[in-house]
């Protein structure tokens, strides 16, 4: 039964980081800038990040729809990556959400911005950490 609620939340987030993914393609300029330091910068065109983009998301969300569908894994494993990719897509959501706010002409302070990206990042550690430990729950259990 959380197989199903984790499947649906999966699609929720799959549509909500295409979304995402548009509505930041749609305000970028045309050379986007992905890193900056001192002395450099680095600018790539707003295609090819778009389309480098579409492909993580597509791999990301396919190997969900793959394990998904996989009749010889076990269900709490399925589970357990399904939420993983719910999480990725938050991550997604947050950072092509950073690089669109970082793109724009809005006068913003990011360095409150970094708390959000490391959290989604620990969010992410986090559920990969779970799997070993509800194994090994399940072991010491039975």
């Amino acid at each position: 039964m959380i197989l199903k609620v984790f499947r649906g939340v999966w699609f929720i987030s799959f549509l909500a980081v295409i979304a995402n993914l548009m509505w930041v393609y749609a305000g970028l300029p045309e050379q986007v800038v992905v890193r900056e330091l001192e002395a450099s910068s680095y600018a790539i065109d707003r295609d090819v990040l778009f389309y480098a983009w579409l492909a993580i998301v597509g791999i990301v969300n396919t190997m969900a729809f793959v394990f998904g569908k996989s009749a010889s894994s076990d269900e709490a494993f399925r589970t357990w990556f399904t939420g993983l990719v719910i999480t990725i897509n938050i991550f997604l959501v947050i950072g092509f959400s950073f690089i669109g706010l970082y793109n724009s002409t809005e006068k913003f302070d990011f360095s409150r911005v970094g708390v959000v990206l490391y959290l989604g990042l620990g969010l992410i550690g986090v559920w990969i950490t779970s799997w070993p430990v509800i194994v090994l729950f399940k072991k010491i259990s039975t």
